[in-house]
């Protein structure tokens, strides 16, 4: 294929993906009470599964309500002229590339398998799968465990009793999206590790040597996110450092099959 026949070949891809991710955009759109109330605005409300969910784990572990929390309530405004119809169009279409990831990333990985050797298009067997659930238990992750933390800190932190939080719908529904977003991404880590470990940049010895440090990063940030109880931030923190784990067994996995397979040619090859 030419150039100009790539070229054509991703504007089909790109117009089937953005199709694929406006009709769902469309479709969250017209359920506007599923899209704000329940999932937008669900960290906000007292029903929402993460607070019982933590409260029961907490009875279960005999600590008592030492990780029950709820919501913190607070106001949430609007300033600008037409700004809820622009939320309202950001938060479906952030629903709508979600429930559209799967098919969006099978149409990028159809443009770039053709690419590929025959033994490195072995290596990637499941990739849209494998992908697509890390993702979804990413923005999972994300919604039910950070976003709840993230909302309740920022909106109960004070520095004086003379200031009330008035929160924007804008900023709340950007914090909750970027933590959502930002965390269906990071769960991507196995699979980047995966590639990485494939074209040699990454080794298993290198993860190992930065493991205390990637530790300490994902405890700050637990703490951060988190209200001021232990208990709270090494659940958060314990799910995300066991996928910096499971990433270094992939890269390891794939130094040794490569070594695995350097010694076989080399045994294969004929004596003089």
């Amino acid at each position: 294929m030419t150039f100009l026949d790539h070229l054509e070949e991703l504007r089909w891809h790109l117009i089937r993906s953005i199709g694929a991710v406006v009709v769902l955009t469309v479709l969250a759109f017209i359920n506007k009470t599923l899209v704000f109330d329940i999932i937008a605005l669900g960290p906000t409300r007292d029903d929402f599964p993460t607070y019982s969910s933590f409260c029961a784990l907490s009875h279960w572990l005999g600590l008592g309500d030492r990780m029950c929390i709820g919501p913190v309530s607070f106001e949430k405004i609007e300033t600008v002229l037409g700004g809820q119809f622009l939320s309202h169009i950001k938060v479906s279409l952030i629903v709508g590339f979600v429930a559209a990831f799967p098919y969006v990333f099978w149409e990028f990985w159809r443009f770039i398998r053709p690419g590929l050797y025959e033994h490195e298009a072995r290596y990637t067997r499941g990739i849209v799968f494998f992908s697509s659930v890390l993702f979804f238990l990413g923005v999972g992750f994300g919604y039910f465990v950070l976003a709840p933390f993230s909302v309740n800190f920022f909106a109960g932190y004070t520095v004086s009793d003379q200031i009330i939080n008035k929160i924007t719908l804008g900023s709340y529904l950007s914090v909750v999206s970027t933590i959502v977003m930002a965390s269906g991404i990071m769960f991507e880590l196995p699979m980047v590790v995966y590639f990485l470990a494939k074209l040699g940049i990454v080794s298993p010895a290198f993860m190992r040597e930065y493991r205390k440090h990637a530790f300490v990063t994902i405890l700050v940030i637990a703490a951060v996110i988190t209200p001021a109880d232990i208990w709270t931030q090494v659940f958060v923190t314990i799910p995300v450092y066991v996928l910096y784990e499971l990433s270094i067994y992939i890269c390891a996995y794939v130094y040794r099959e490569a070594a695995e397979k350097e010694a076989s040619l080399k045994l294969e090859e004929p004596k003089v």
